[in-house]
């Protein structure tokens, strides 16, 4: 049976998120032949490569991407078992929460599932819901709490906030692009490319907005709300993107490299967050969840990603 340590996983984890191993190494206070030298220990432990190494840094093999979900997992557990030793067996009620679809599904659930197993006596509803329908009864008192990316908010100043994580956005291209190997892409250097626009959790507004904010504007525009049909079409060469780490995947569905490349201009980080009416106090249900998951994603408060 394979053997490592929560030490080992915490510094393949931050590998994977920088896509290098001395940025890794600097963020954490290792040095990098240290850093190496665990890594390599942790690859012959599972007895598979986790990284392949090239000139720009590294980026997780399919085995990789695999492990990264576990590795993470196993932390998020570990972290909660420090910080939450004892079940909240005694805390019970009703609270609703409504989710983004993006949220919901890359983000949220294995968290919930796990303050579920923590307060089993609270009934936890759950709802996927659009942000305008979330923040609509927030506002007038329809809803408990709603998860969101914070950014699409219309009217924050009627609500409380809190932000659970934030990720940076890249391009993704095909792995034998042109663009695929590069240091760092130009809006101008996407102006002519087929560039593949998610409606899902507004995601075509937010980046016409900041294409607008560079002072390009993409010439042609393939809309889709199916992120599976997105991460396809940007494996088949058919089209570039430009998403946050949070929904990367080096992975097609059919198993086709995508590769995700740094953008020369300063674009917003994408933030993930609670948010509750400001005219209400939550409730005790309400909040038990709020300190929770702030507490579960402690660490995704700092802007972060996943491997290249």
């Amino acid at each position: 049976m394979p053997r490592f340590t929560l030490r080992q996983l915490h510094y393949f984890v931050a590998v994977a998120r920088c896509g290098q191993i001395s940025a890794a190494a600097a963020e954490i206070g290792l040095s990098q032949s240290a850093m190496t030298l665990a890594i390599a220990d942790l690859e012959q432990a599972m007895g598979t490569a986790l990284l392949e190494r090239g000139r720009q840094g590294v980026t997780l093999t399919l085995q990789g991407q695999s492990f990264l979900q576990h590795a993470e997992s196993v932390l998020r557990m570990a972290n909660e078992a420090a910080q939450f030793p004892f079940r909240g067996r005694d805390l019970e009620g009703k609270l609703e929460l409504a989710a983004t679809y993006t949220v919901l599904g890359y983000f949220l659930l294995p968290t919930l599932a796990r303050f579920k197993e923590l307060y089993p006596r609270i009934e936890l509803s759950l709802v996927e819901l659009p942000r305008k329908d979330i923040e609509a009864r927030l506002v007038s008192g329809q809803l408990d709490m709603g998860a969101v990316l914070l950014s699409n908010l219309e009217a924050p100043e009627r609500l409380e906030t809190r932000v659970l994580g934030r990720s940076r956005r890249q391009l993704w291209t095909a792995a034998n692009h042109e663009l695929a190997g590069r240091g760092s892409v130009r809006f101008e250097e996407l102006a002519t490319l087929p560039y593949i626009l998610p409606t899902v959790d507004e995601g075509d507004r937010n980046a016409l907005r900041y294409w607008a904010e560079a002072g390009h504007t993409p010439s042609k525009v393939i809309r889709t709300s199916s992120m599976e049909a997105l991460r396809e079409m940007v494996a088949l060469n058919l089209g570039v993107t430009i998403l946050s780490d949070m929904v990367f995947r080096p992975w097609s569905l059919d198993g086709r490299r995508i590769h995700a490349v740094p953008m020369d201009a300063r674009l917003p980080v994408m933030e993930v967050g609670l948010v509750w009416s400001s005219r209400t106090a939550l409730s005790p249900c309400a909040a038990a969840l709020e300190q929770f998951l702030g507490r579960s994603f402690a660490s995704e408060i700092l802007t972060a990603g996943t491997a290249k």
